[in-house]
């Protein structure tokens, strides 16, 4: 574990790619075949495989006891060494190094050891026997080691380091086709199976397996109709964008699984979409959307919200609040699956896949069943995708996603293949960095956020803006006894916060401004909603707000030229 922690700190040290790329391929090719997919999947952050549906439970409360026993300092210690580096794992080496923790190099645990622990801390029930578990740990781990260790647990790996260079270093050390490790990646959705297929010469062998959630494609969000026209058309394919939750659903037989846009598995949220997928005579994926939804009409997110988390929801509750699937892609499917597995459809145009999702059989909500297919329109115009969205938002949709027909399935990539159109002004996705106790009403709650979005250029979150409205008495509630539990530092009446919660932040304009990291502004931010849905590494970037900024420069100079044109022929 100290080659790996030692690699990552040498990989953080460069910000060229091609170095990057090299230092990765020539660590990969030092591990066996046992050590190497363990390896990979702490290089993208994460202590299990992305479809894993494991996750440790340990948050900085937990990681300053373990640090408290090995170290023999108290909880302050932690906080102010977060104060100087803003970074837990930098700050545990640091209290590390500072209290002299220098332990035997022969005791320093291996890759299989570390992989071990954090099983058991996931297995482990209650923050103590965790925080037991994690101390024996780090009183082996030397400084260097100790914060490899805490970049994998908190998720912060903060190396520069994309999934894409990882697949890059995989081709680079064992010499395959770059294109080949990228299939295999999107066909397992796991990169440390993709690593010892990239190792043993098998990438041909991938294949897509059921009941292992895929990555989700992702949108691009633009706003402007004649820029959408520009980059997808002539002609696009428009859907609405629907206010639920995205979720991916998996059939062979009797079996059904729903997972969320996370990957975890939610079949047991949602029982009457699993009872009306049961008897399809089909094995295979779909992408698509749960809705709230009762005679004909969807209903608001905020209906949904009742539903979600309820791991065996009452009778009282499926009424209430009835559901259903809407399909609009499929990514695998086979008449009869064998052995688990179905043909992919990722690589087939959009076209041949909405052929072949309209030809399952699905029982359709207006007929009594459970599904419905994606409300499917095209547009050859900035006025006919207007039109488009106006319809879309009068059958209280969000506003469109917009694709291009020819377009192939790309698991969590955001690419331009397809686009999300929202209006009013916008909202973009940010994690919460900061909170602060409110005023008036909401004294003794923590109702003001601060907020960042993603720098992929520096590997850092940046902060854009800060919001007071927009959550419920309850969802604030909530919030404020999470935000307690998971507080870094606390200055005052202002808390800085484990990176980890996503909120969609709704504005009118975005200003230029010193103010904030990302020297951006918002004027009149509010919470949309919370998106407990999503990992903080789907927030949204700042070339994506450098964009919408310069859009709305562009769109606000086209105003203004218009209006003095006007103007000049009223004159005349």
């Amino acid at each position: 574990m100290r080659r790996w922690s030692e690699l990552a700190e040498r990989v953080a040290a460069t910000t060229r790619t091609s170095e990057k790329t090299s230092l990765l391929a020539d660590y990969l090719r030092t591990l066996d075949a046992d050590e190497l997919p363990i390896a990979v999947v702490f290089l993208t952050g994460r202590p299990f495989p992305e479809a894993d549906q494991r996750a440790t439970g340990i948050g900085w409360a937990t990681i300053a006891i373990a640090l408290e026993r090995v170290a023999g300092t108290d909880r302050a210690a932690l906080g102010a060494a977060y104060d100087r580096f803003s970074d837990i794992s930098a700050a545990v080496g640091d209290v590390l190094e500072m209290a002299g923790h220098a332990p035997n190099p022969a005791v320093s645990p291996s890759l299989f050891e570390v992989a071990a622990t954090f099983a058991a801390i996931e297995a482990a029930s209650g923050p103590a026997r965790k925080a037991d578990l994690l101390a024996d740990l780090l009183a082996r781990a030397d400084p260097k080691t100790a914060r490899g260790i805490v970049r994998i647990l908190s998720g912060e790996l903060r190396i520069g380091l994309r999934e894409g260079l990882v697949e890059a270093a995989l081709a680079k050390a064992y010499d395959r086709p770059l294109d080949a490790v990228k299939r295999a990646g999107m066909l397992t959705g796991d990169i440390g199976q993709t690593a010892t297929l990239a190792r043993e010469g098998r990438l041909d062998g991938a294949a897509l397996a059921l009941f292992h959630p895929l990555k989700f494609m992702l949108a691009s969000p633009a706003e402007d109709a004649t820029e959408i026209i520009t980059r997808l058309g002539p002609v696009v394919w428009v859907e609405d964008k629907y206010d639920g939750i995205r979720c991916q659903l998996h059939r062979e037989g009797s079996t059904v699984r729903l997972y969320s846009r996370d990957l975890h598995d939610i079949s047991s949220q949602f029982p009457e979409v699993v009872t009306a997928a049961r008897d399809l005579p089909w094995a295979g994926i779909l992408d698509g959307e749960i809705l709230a939804w009762r005679d004909g009409t969807v209903l608001p997110f905020i209906a949904l919200q009742s539903r979600l988390g309820r791991k065996d929801p009452s009778a009282a509750i499926l009424a209430d609040v009835p559901v259903i699937f809407v399909a609009w892609d499929v990514l695998g499917l086979d008449a009869a699956a064998r052995d688990g597995v179905v043909a992919p459809t990722l690589e087939l145009p959009l076209t041949e896949r909405r052929r072949l999702l309209e030809g399952l059989g699905l029982p359709l909500a207006e007929d009594g069943g459970g599904f419905a297919l994606s409300h499917l329109s095209e547009a050859g115009s900035t006025d006919a995708l207007e039109a488009a969205f106006a319809e879309a938002r009068a059958r209280r949709n969000e506003g469109l996603m917009v694709k291009d027909p020819t377009s192939i399935y790309s698991p969590g990539r955001r690419g331009y293949g397809w686009l999300k159109m929202k209006k009013a002004l916008a909202t973009i996705d940010c994690v919460v960095v900061g909170v602060e106790v409110g005023h008036g009403k909401r004294h003794g709650v923590l109702s003001d956020y601060t907020f960042a979005v993603r720098d992929e250029a520096r590997d850092q979150l940046v902060t854009i803006g800060k919001a007071y409205s927009g959550l419920t008495d309850a969802e604030i509630a909530t919030m404020t006894r999470w935000f307690e539990e998971h507080t870094i530092s606390q200055h005052g009446r202002y808390r800085v916060v484990e990176p980890t919660v996503v909120v969609e932040v709704a504005f009118d304009v975005i200003l230029r401004s010193n103010r904030h990291k990302s020297g951006f502004a918002l004027r009149f931010p509010r919470i949309a909603r919370l998106r407990l849905d999503k990992d903080a590494r789907e927030a949204d970037t700042l070339e994506t707000v450098t964009r919408l900024f310069e859009g709305l420069q562009a769109g606000a100079e086209h105003l203004v030229t218009a209006g003095a044109r006007k103007s000049s022929t009223a004159g005349g």
